[in-house]
Parts: structure tokens; C-alpha cells; sequence
């Protein structure tokens, strides 16, 4: 599904890129044409951002369907309740488990990866976290709100009184209809 992460200690030799090739099974292209998928034969030395963004954006898709299988495996599991379970069944199921959680662990590794070579590449556009999260660690600026005219306020207070009316009414017909059910849920106990 997903190519395993780079190793931080292979060196600079060895990309992101040219590992994926290596993990990838080879088919037979013509020389001179790039395979589907892969930056042009010049970007093999440096990987743009452009492109770490997309292996990252695959990662998380790729993240995502192992947890939404996670989640089906887990739905499908029969808790314990008296009735005995094949053992055969519940060591699969739990196999299933151990390496789907396996490959999310390695596919975080890898997102966090290729997160850190981005930020690496990219320092200049860069935001901190702060900036990122709305409304952390700064105040929000009071919006000045202009006084309303008289005839607003009065066409406010006009639909505020409908709005209580119409409340007042519905609750008057849901306590009637809750009476009435009340009766013919008690007529139909006593004609059993």
C-alpha cells in the first residue's frame, strides 16, 4: 500500500525517492520516457516540496484507510459473551490488528518524515503553530457594533414575542399529544 519510511541514517545518497523506486516493482517503460508518477530524471538529486507534499498526502490516505479497516475489523469482532469463538478466527482477526496498527505506526513515522524535510526545505514560508490554530494565545479584537435605530429594535422585539407565542403554543400541543398517547397506550394495556 504504502512504501516503508527512510531511515534517517542512510545518508544523503539515498532519497525518499530513490527508495520508493527501490521498494516499487519494475516495469517495463521505454528508456526514454519517466515512469507515471515519478518527478522527471533531473529532480532525482533534489525532491521539491511540491512533490514530499504529495508522498505526504498519499501517506495520509494511506493512513486513513488502514484505520477505517481497523475500525471494520474491530466492528466485526464478536465480544465475549458465553459463546466460545474459534481460536483460529480470533488469532487472525488479532494478526489483522497487530499489522494494520504496524503499518499506521511506520506511515506516521514516515508523515512525520517527510513533514521535517519540508520544513527544512521550505524555512522561509514557515508559519509557527501559534498562527496556525485560530484564536490561541492571542485576544480577539472586539468588533465595534454600530447602535441599532429604534425601528430595528422594535421589529426585533416584535419577532422575539412571536417566537415566545409559537414556543408557548408547541409545548401546550406536546403535552397534549403526550396525554393522549398516555391514554391510548393505557386503553391498549387494558384490552390485553
Amino acid at each position: 500500500m504504502s512504501a516503508p519510511l527512510p531511515q534517517k541514517g542512510l545518508g544523503p545518497g539515498l532519497s525518499v525517492m530513490q527508495q520508493q523506486q527501490q521498494q516499487q516493482p519494475q516495469t517495463h517503460m521505454p528508456p526514454g520516457l519517466p515512469q507515471p508518477g515519478m518527478p522527471p530524471q533531473g529532480a532525482l538529486r533534489e525532491i521539491s516540496p511540491v512533490y514530499l507534499c504529495r508522498i505526504g498526502q498519499e501517506t495520509v490516505q494511506d493512513i486513513v484507510t488502514r484505520t477505517m479497516e481497523i475500525f471494520q475489523i474491530t466492528r466485526a469482532t464478536q465480544l465475549p459473551n458465553g459463546v466460545t469463538q474459534s481460536q483460529a478466527a480470533y488469532q487472525d482477526r488479532f494478526g489483522k490488528l497487530q499489522e494494520h496498527l504496524r503499518q499506521l505506526t511506520l506511515l506516521f513515522r514516515k508523515l512525520r518524515l517527510l513533514y521535517e524535510r519540508c520544513v527544512e526545505m521550505t524555512p522561509e514560508i514557515q508559519e509557527s503553530p501559534a498562527e496556525l490554530v485560530p484564536y490561541v494565545g492571542e485576544e480577539t479584537i472586539p468588533v465595534r457594533v454600530e447602535p441599532c435605530s429604534p425601528a430595528v429594535i422594535q421589529e426585533r422585539q416584535e419577532v422575539l414575542e412571536k417566537v415566545r407565542q409559537k414556543n408557548q403554543e408547541m409545548k401546550v400541543l406536546m403535552d397534549q399529544m403526550r396525554n393522549l398517547l398516555w391514554d391510548v397506550n393505557a386503553m391498549l394495556t387494558m384490552r390485553k
